[in-house]
């Protein structure tokens, strides 16, 4: 009996999302991969889309380029906007909210992608509760982004919902307390950047055993790629995954000895653990 109400449910968000008018202020890479994503997923038509001119003109031209609408500037944006996205340098979010604060109305949603930006500034600096604290990370470029976000005290289900959508167009999207933020960057914030390490060394490794670089790298790399795929469809846990392709006194269990012994797991888990440090250390500076 509950599936004709979802049906209902998804159908009038669906609308609801096509009636949004989504501004994003600061027109960087990253609000460029949100835009594009949005664009091409068709969770919102291209026009919908607004920003205002940066420093640098290929910025604008960028967003020109997907269909969106550029604005002369960010109070224009605010104003012809139900969402507004923040995606400028975290260095100068204070001073862009406490421009923008005459222009907040209720009404409108404001999502920050703001890098260690805790939502009591935000909210602070605004003077508006209807905030949502989005943190992505480099792969949303590619449309695989690992996306967490909490939501500030005025914000709705509607509106989680709304920006879950959106950030669903560039990968998978997780909620959770603000609580969690340091160790989320220390986790799928840097974490990419130990995936870069493990391709690379993975490719070395081929090529010290014989193989030519552009086919280690090629490999190496569709390797993690398929990997990483198993996990999140199967829904099976990576350790019996592993036990799977693991055959008694074979080659991988002889590799995952040599993993062993360098403290790989061990390694990995510290990896984390430091940068979630720091990312705490960052945030309270």
């Amino acid at each position: 009996a509950s599936k004709p109400t979802f049906h209902i449910h998804a159908i009038l968000l669906r609308l609801l999302l096509l009636l949004l008018l989504l501004g994003f202020i600061g027109p960087g890479n990253l609000a460029e991969s949100i835009a594009r994503g949005v664009a091409a997923s068709g969770v919102l038509p291209a026009t919908a889309i607004r920003t205002a001119p940066h420093r640098r003109p290929e910025r604008a031209e960028a967003f020109s380029s997907i269909g969106a609408h550029i604005l002369e500037t960010n109070a224009q944006v605010v104003d012809d906007s139900d969402v507004i996205v923040i995606s400028v340098k975290p260095q100068i979010v204070r001073q862009v909210l406490v421009e923008l604060k005459p222009l907040l109305s209720e009404e409108k949603l404001l999502v920050s992608i703001a890098a260690g930006i805790k939502m009591e500034d935000l909210q602070g600096w605004s003077g508006h509760r209807r905030f949502i604290r989005v943190m992505p990370n480099t792969p949303s470029a590619v449309g695989q982004a690992a996306s967490v976000m909490c939501l500030g005290e005025m914000a709705t289900e509607n509106d989680e919902n709304r920006v879950r959508s959106l950030f669903s167009a560039i990968g998978k999207v997780w909620t959770a307390e603000e609580k969690y933020f340091d160790a989320v960057t220390g986790l799928s914030g840097s974490g990419p950047a130990y995936i870069f390490l493990a391709i690379e060394a993975m490719a070395d490794g081929g090529v010290a055993a014989g193989l030519p670089r552009d086919l280690a790298l090629g490999l190496a790399s569709q390797t993690v790629l398929g990997a990483a795929t198993m996990v999140n469809k199967t829904g099976k846990h990576p350790g019996q995954l592993k036990d799977m392709v693991t055959s008694p006194a074979g080659t991988t269990i002889t590799g995952i000895q040599e993993l062993e012994k360098g403290a790989f797991r061990g390694t990995l888990i510290n990896a984390v653990v430091a940068a979630t440090k720091r990312c705490r250390e960052l945030s309270q500076s």
